[in-house]
């Protein structure tokens, strides 16, 4: 062998051992370190101080020709990046994020490379493809083996027969609005999808949550049991080959996937996936203030965000248009209208939403507005009292020509849609939503997503999308059986896991208010389990942009002193500061607009007293208003007290609190020189 080629080879071999010896990537204070390899499959594990949070586990991507992204692929370039930024945030819990964390780019010879990135508190990654050709992906592995078996706070899908478990294929189609399951990862049901955000707790007593972000033009990731490894599996939808409409009655709200491809997405060009989120935190108070999800979207498409108006809505629906004392039926017709359209102008209210029944339900076209709406009259007299319009649509009747009805209703003078009944998260239908999104923007239309899969950042990308469902809400009070019936425990749980991902369109505010073991179902007059002060604290702890008040101008009427303590809570914050609380059992978050704050709580099926430093106050003298549960409010929900206190930071005065089983407090606090 000539002395130039030993030379070569050896070379080459140095090359390659040193292309095949594992990357560790740090975060900015060293807690967090994900190790990756890819000599034979593309793998990473991460551990925080040295603790395993996620064991050695293979991730890929498999296309239509055969081709797997992360299987004997050859590194091409290895880089490192550290970022220290802030960037504004707008219709958030806060002003600004910090985007503070170091990356890991490995590019491949097959036309990918694998992007990580290490946070203080969560880990990272996702796939990129570097090649212009299309392709189509068959698959993607995910695995999320956690470091033991742990307990788990799981939503499954929620399956409509009781008697058998649906296919895989036919839970796809869902609403996303189960509750959750609390138990071991190994008593999982291998045989039931689980949707993101999914959370974990360590025997170290590491919090981990599992999610993803910026999902665009590509399916959503559910999660499984593997039943074997002891790992939850990403799952993934394959793209929609046949559909029809479906609903109730002539009513065709939505459109159902009869057949699917052997793909789960169609892709062309140089793109990004989406990313795969390991949140993880120290306690589950600190998962109340995690961004990761806005984070690691996409930035905003709409330059000039001057004409987006987050605020509340006046809304009928709930209360099944329950007017009391007024000279004319109540229903869908102009008088109901123009009365819900004094009570949000009285009360300095944004919107009023007009939902199902202004167009006509059986031929799905929103341009057929049933005659007892007058809607350029309607929308006029809103704009005399300061009060826009934003009107209901099903997924099938708005998916029939999005550009003309943006622009029919634009120009009419609407300010936006709650598009309802989507149900479910393939290729197809993320890609509706962001055309929709887009659209919409293009006419200054605001857009509240309803029968949605859980938000994964659009909200960033298109700001003009307020909120979203995705959540077990105030709805399922109309309808849901007594029988073991907990949204008390529900409740608790959403502000660390659902809320994580995004705004809620939980629609609070229920003035009729029973114990849980009182509650009983009612579609003309519903009720909601839990206190008064639990419904007023909901405005503070669960966020959303969009907020609606559920309950008829009657009912506020009659409660004017609740009503004049929602009616100006903020529904986009400056700052937020998680207080305290754990998973399931209570949550209390404190709210900064101006120099005005909120601190609320609630809490889960057991009574619980709590005392308040509230260091987070800046220096200075403040008046509380503090509603908190009554002395009787365990047995007649509606019972609450109403206090007005004054405070000085420094003086070692605590806030001292009782809530009830299911109740809750909420407090304005208030610069006492007026500021």
């Amino acid at each position: 062998m000539k002395k130039t080629t030993f030379i070569l080879l050896f070379c080459l071999m140095v090359v390659a051992a040193f292309a095949q010896k594992p990357a560790t990537l740090a975060s900015p204070d060293g807690k967090n370190v994900v190790t990756i390899s890819w000599a034979d499959r593309l793998s990473y594990s991460i551990a925080r101080e040295g603790v395993p949070v996620i064991v050695q586990t293979p991730i890929s991507m498999t296309l239509g020709d055969g081709t797997v992204w992360g299987q004997r692929s050859h590194l091409q370039k290895q880089s490192t990046k550290s970022v220290r930024e802030t960037f504004a945030a707008f219709a958030y819990i806060k002003q600004h994020l910090e985007d503070n964390h170091n990356r890991l780019l490995l590019e491949f010879r097959e036309g990918f490379a694998v992007e990580f990135r290490a946070y203080n508190d969560a880990v990272a990654y996702r796939f990129l493809s570097t090649t212009a050709r299309e392709l189509k992906v068959r698959s993607e592995y995910a695995a999320f083996p956690l470091a033991a078996d742990c307990r788990a706070w799981c939503p499954y899908v929620m399956v409509k027969d009781t008697v058998r478990v649906p296919s895989i294929l036919e839970q796809y189609g869902n609403s996303f609005e189960n509750t959750y399951t609390c138990k071991a990862i190994s008593a999982l049901d291998p045989r039931r999808l689980i949707f993101t955000p999914v959370a974990a707790e360590l025997p170290s007593g590491l919090r981990v949550v599992i999610a993803e972000s910026d999902l665009e033009s590509y399916p959503g990731m559910f999660l499984r049991y593997d039943g074997g490894a002891g790992a939850l599996l990403g799952d993934f939808a394959p793209c929609a080959k046949a559909e029809q409409p479906e609903g109730r009655g002539v009513r065709k709200f939505q459109r159902v996937v009869t057949q699917r491809e052997d793909f789960i997405a169609s892709v062309s060009g140089r793109r990004s996936f989406p990313w795969r989120i390991v949140a993880i935190a120290e306690n589950d108070s600190q998962l109340l203030d995690n961004d990761m999800v806005y984070r690691l979207a996409s930035p905003s498409r709409i330059g000039d965000t001057g004409w987006i108006r987050p605020g509340k809505a006046a809304w009928e629906w709930w209360n099944d248009w329950g007017l009391t004392g007024v000279d004319f039926v109540a229903g869908v017709n102009m008088p109901t209208y123009r009365h819900f359209i004094d009570f949000a102008s009285r009360n300095h209210l944004e919107y009023v939403v007009i939902d199902e029944g202004w167009s006509r339900p059986d031929n799905a076209d929103l341009m057929d507005v049933v005659p007892a709406i007058d809607l350029p009259k309607l929308i006029d007299y809103g704009r005399s009292k300061g009060v826009s319009i934003i009107l209901w649509a099903s997924y099938n009747s708005f998916n029939k020509d999005i550009e003309a009805i943006c622009r029919h209703y634009s120009a009419m003078g609407v300010a936006g849609f709650k598009v309802d009944f989507m149900d479910r998260d393939d290729q197809g239908m993320v890609e509706f939503v962001y055309r929709s999104a887009e659209i919409a923007a293009k006419y200054h239309l605001v857009l509240d997503l309803h029968g949605m899969y859980k938000p994964t950042g659009i909200n960033r990308t298109w700001p003009n999308v307020l909120s979203f469902e995705a959540v077990r809400g105030t709805e399922y009070f109309k309808w849901s059986k007594p029988e073991g019936y907990d949204q008390i425990s529900y409740d608790v749980t959403l502000p660390y896991l659902r809320q994580l991902a995004g705004p809620m369109d939980y629609t609070p505010g229920a003035m009729r208010n029973v114990p849980k073991n009182s509650f009983y179902p009612s579609g003309s007059l519903p009720v909601a389990q839990g206190t008064r002060c639990r419904q007023l604290a909901m405005y503070v702890v669960f966020y959303s942009p969009l907020a609606m008040l559920c309950d008829s101008p009657s009912a506020y009427d009659k409660e004017q002193k609740c009503l004049d303590f929602i009616a100006p809570i903020p529904t986009t914050w400056d700052q937020t500061v998680p207080v305290d609380g754990r998973i399931g059992d209570f949550a209390i978050t404190a709210r900064r607009k101006g120099e005005t704050w909120y601190v609320a709580g609630i809490t889960g099926n057991s009574e619980r007293t709590v005392e308040l430093d509230m260091k987070w106050l800046p220096e200075g003298r403040y008046t509380i208003q503090l509603f908190c549960d009554g002395k009787n409010a365990g047995k007649i929900a509606t019972d609450y007290r109403m206090m007005l206190i004054p405070y000085e930071t420094g003086n070692n005065f605590k806030l001292k609190v009782k809530m009830v089983r299911g109740g809750g407090f909420a407090a304005r606090i208030i610069p006492a020189d007026g500021r």
